[in-house]
């Protein structure tokens, strides 16, 4: 439960790598995430190309804090073969999740920037990336070591919960 207390996203990052270990133990933690009659759509596109990194950055003008992060992770899923093609990104964004908490656990920073369910730029990832045509981009997520850390706020609001 800390890492969901005390998870922030990470725009800036140093000048470091992130170790291939680590990249696999936040890969593991994505793939442990439920999907609705367990159909597991994803695949998982891991960049540490500068080039691509810097194209993937230009994709919308939210997307520039993949500019400095040593890896981006790009979490992709299949259109073909789906149980319930409805809850697609919805699993996405649960495994999307376990990935930022388990980067946090790790000691390193990530972010979630939108790509999906926007036509335009989840093209545009695709395009980047040469992704096989029964692919989609949902999100683009840099990750690192943070430059600094900061406290995550208390959003927990009682007025917002109904107790039937």
């Amino acid at each position: 439960m800390d890492a969901i207390f005390s998870r922030v996203s990470t725009r800036q990052f140093e000048d470091k790598p992130v170790e291939r270990g680590l990249i696999i133990k936040i890969l593991r933690a994505a793939m442990a995430a439920p999907s609705a009659k367990n159909q597991q759509a994803w695949e998982f596109w891991v960049i540490e190309d500068k080039d691509i990194i810097i194209k993937l950055s230009q994709v919308t003008p939210y997307t520039t804090p993949a500019k400095n992060a040593s890896v981006v992770i790009v979490p992709c899923y299949r259109t073909n073969n789906l149980a319930v093609p409805e809850m697609v990104q919805i699993d996405m964004a649960i495994a999307t999740e376990n990935i930022l908490l388990e980067a946090e656990t790790l000691g390193l920073g990530a972010v979630m920037l939108g790509i999906a369910p926007f036509e335009a730029r989840m093209k545009a990832v695709e395009e980047i990336l040469h992704l096989p045509e029964n692919f989609r981009a949902f999100t683009i997520i840099p990750v690192g070591y943070p430059k600094s850390k900061r406290v995550q706020e208390d959003r927990y609001e009682p007025s917002k919960v109904h107790m039937i």
